[in-house]
């Protein structure tokens, strides 16, 4: 229902045209060629996607040795949330996505994933390609909703915004974050400034502490559990930035919220 393999091309090999009953996507890690869908022809390089739905009549043809992961699945075996969200939205029309490497590099450790998964011969493992296979999807609709006619950085700094948004529970470092942008942490932080007026490390923190204060203020959870889940490492480091930003101690905002509602 769910299958992943890898394609290897030799330099000029040609597959013919074909379709299939599946959805498919192939990531092009490494080689250059062309891909034909219907009447269109696109180049293909390293990080470039092709999205191809179900009867789209295709050809490929590989410039130089080219490597390809292959992801087919039925859409049979998906909860219609997926298919209808992600899915259809996704394969709306059958295209070539040509990725920078700051935007391939979350689908690149996604499909790793999945991989591993793939491997392994459990029942469990099922579901995890499923819970991947809808991430891989979820991380191309955000990426199809972008402008393509920003310039490099605007969509480096609005890729950064949104991961720290959504991934601020498991961010160790800038420096971690800056690799998987391709970029070093100076230069993370130069545009990220120039187009936010705050720093990435800023924003992040921002971005935890508001999390921090509706768990205080709607939940009795014990502080040390809190300080967990949104990513703060230590306890101490957790209690000093939380004054730093809010005023008070975290003890001290949650009586303090409570006597209000009170």
């Amino acid at each position: 229902m769910i299958r992943l393999y890898e394609n290897k091309h030799q330099e000029k090999n040609e597959v013919a045209r074909h379709q299939h009953d599946t959805h498919q996507l192939l990531y092009v890690l490494d080689g250059e060629g062309r891909c034909e869908l219907d009447s269109s022809s696109q180049k293909l390089q390293p990080d470039s996607i092709v999205l191809i739905s179900p009867h789209t009549e295709h050809a490929i043809q590989a410039h130089s040795k080219m490597t390809v992961l292959v992801l087919e699945f039925d859409i049979r075996h998906l909860t219609d949330d997926v298919v209808s969200y992600l899915v259809e939205p996704v394969f709306a029309v059958s295209r070539v996505l040509n990725l920078s490497l700051f935007e391939s590099s979350e689908l690149r450790q996604l499909l790793r994933k999945m991989l591993f998964e793939q491997s392994q011969n459990h029942p469990i493992h099922v579901i995890g390609l499923k819970l991947l296979l809808a991430q891989v999807l979820y991380q191309i609709a955000i990426l199809q909703q972008e402008d393509t006619t920003q310039d490099t950085n605007t969509r480096r700094a609005k890729w950064l915004k949104h991961h720290l948004e959504t991934r601020y529970f498991e961010i160790a470092s800038m420096e971690e974050v800056a690799a998987k942008a391709g970029v070093s942490s100076r230069y993370m932080n130069q545009i990220f400034k120039e187009m936010y007026d705050t720093t990435p490390y800023q924003f992040l923190t921002e971005v935890r502490l508001l999390k921090v204060k509706k768990m205080l203020r709607e939940s009795d959870r014990e502080i040390v559990s809190i300080c967990f889940e949104v990513g703060f490492e230590a306890v101490s480091t957790f209690y000093r930035v939380f004054k730093k930003y809010v005023g008070v101690t975290p003890n001290v905002y949650r009586r303090t919220t409570d006597d209000f509602r009170n």
